[in-house]
């Protein structure tokens, strides 16, 4: 698939990238290659192929989702530059 100049133009200002005039036909080329990429991946037969979370066969690591550091409201409230209740207070800011 071919893009021409117009396209890339139109795809930049959508992307709101600023591209030089003079820019312009070597992005549409650059942009009708990987469009031609695309096309030559969609040929292939994945007919079978599972889907892969990475590129080695591996199990991730899982932890137990336990609470290890907590109950110090204090401590961390001692950071705040205004606390009101034991909440965090800050500045009103939409009316």
């Amino acid at each position: 698939m071919a893009i021409d100049t117009q396209t890339a133009a139109r795809v930049a200002k959508l992307a709101r990238i600023k591209v030089e005039d003079d820019q312009l036909p070597a992005l549409a080329e650059e942009f009708s290659a990987i469009l031609g990429f695309i096309e030559q991946l969609n040929e292939v037969d994945v007919d079978g192929v599972e889907p892969m979370t990475s590129v080695t066969p591996m199990r991730l690591y899982r932890r137990d989702d336990v609470v290890t550091d907590g109950d110090q409201p204090d401590a961390v409230l001692k950071n705040a530059p205004d606390a009101r209740e034991g909440f965090f207070a800050v500045p009103k800011v939409v009316e």
